[in-house]
């Protein structure tokens, strides 16, 4: 049926390619290209059906725009660096080829994420008569599919949202991070900011925390809030959302290491000088720390992502959490991942499917939430992301309502 391009050989793009060959009716063809070959190719060794690699520098618009002429697929999936975007979109634009990923531009000399630069392409990707979706991922991704499917068939309006995301895995490594180590700690270490009364209110990183019971014999677990992209594009695109945060889940033991490290300054993102040669902390720090994907057979334990809603249905207050559970484990049997790339891969997977069956498939650049959720929510089901929706009580919900 349609032929993809993958960019990016990483843990997340080990499963979108082991996703999308259990797919053959739907990915006829797969390519898989990266800056390092080699990691396509022991990724393609795991595999039951043949795909093909290519080397690419996803920095580099022309060397993007040659392999796209070269393969003509009708799909890229950029499951590459974030801050690659936008070289992409511009290589995608170029060679006429519709675009997703799943997170939004950040800049490399700067700790901020936000939209502004991607939806800057709409009237490009419209006018040319193609598709740029944003953020399929879990979250984003998912986080705003849930949100979109619960306004549809649960709340007249829903008035506060509260995303939850817990990793009670545990890989038993001293400190280690589940992704990206340099995108990851940029994260946590940011200043978190949340949605209220139509403007943004900014917080110390990780200054506010919560306990919440998780289901799924998780139970309860500190949650600390923190900025997140899909705030900016939801509480956009449903302005009747009164408050919108993003909470997640850390160890002890991972804030420990990581204030540690922050004190001596390794978690900085400026250039420093060392032995005559520019060097940035932050990636110096993520060579020395395990790669993620060599986590995939270490970790243990159950992820739980989630939306909790309070809103109003049919005159009355409404509050329900929809959700999935994850487990590690599971997930390494089938994909040889974790269950943090496995969370954030099979939804790029079924996002590229939307468009290439014409379910999600329109002129310009586009949020999660701004299709029809059912589709989606049902491939979820089929695909490995099984989810749940519970009414919640409000003795249940009570933590989160101030």
């Amino acid at each position: 049926m349609a032929k993809v391009l993958i960019i990016g050989a990483g843990g997340v793009g080990g499963v979108v390619v082991h996703k999308c060959a259990q797919l053959p009716e739907v990915f006829t063809e797969i390519v898989l290209a990266s800056r390092t070959e080699a990691k396509c190719k022991a990724i393609a060794a795991q595999l039951k059906r043949p795909i093909r690699t290519a080397q690419v520098d996803a920095d580099n618009v022309p060397e993007l725009v040659a392999l796209l002429n070269k393969e003509k697929p009708d799909l890229v999936i950029n499951v590459a660096l974030p801050y690659q975007d936008l070289h992409i979109m511009d290589a995608c634009l170029e060679a006429g080829i519709d675009y997703l990923d799943t997170a939004n531009y950040e800049p490399p000399e700067t700790a901020k994420f936000e939209y502004s630069w991607q939806w800057d392409y709409q009237d490009r990707f419209k006018n040319a008569g193609l598709t740029a979706l944003l953020g399929s991922g879990f979250d984003p991704g998912v986080t705003n599919v849930y949100t979109a499917y619960l306004k549809k068939h649960y709340f007249d309006e829903i008035h506060y949202l509260d995303i939850i995301d817990c990793n009670a895995g545990d890989h038993g490594k001293p400190f280690a991070t589940n992704f990206n180590p340099e995108i990851n700690i940029r994260e946590v270490t940011a200043k978190g900011r949340y949605w209220e009364n139509g403007e943004w209110v900014e917080t110390d990183p990780l200054s506010v925390n919560r306990v919440y019971d998780f289901p799924a014999e998780i139970g309860p677990k500190k949650i600390y809030m923190m900025y997140h992209e899909e705030l900016e594009s939801i509480t956009k695109h449903l302005p009747e959302i009164k408050r919108a945060r993003f909470w997640m889940t850390f160890s002890d033991n991972y804030l420990k290491h990581l204030e540690v490290l922050g004190n001596v300054g390794m978690t900085g993102i400026e250039p420093i000088m060392f032995e005559g040669k520019e060097i940035i902390p932050l990636q110096f720090l993520k060579a020395l720390l395990p790669d993620p994907a060599s986590l995939g057979p270490l970790t243990k334990g159950k992820t739980c992502i989630g939306c909790l809603a309070r809103g109003i249905k049919d005159g009355k207050e409404k509050i329900v959490f929809i959700y999935n559970t994850c487990d590690h484990e599971a997930c390494y049997a089938e994909v040889q991942s974790q269950a943090i790339s496995y969370t954030t891969g099979v939804p790029a997977m079924i996002g590229a499917k939307m468009i290439l069956e014409g379910k999600w498939k329109a002129p310009g650049v586009w949020n999660m939430e701004q299709f029809d959720p059912d589709p989606f929510m049902e491939d979820l089901n089929k695909y490995g992301l099984p989810w749940q929706v519970t009414d919640v009580t409000e003795a249940n919900a009570a933590e989160m309502k101030d």
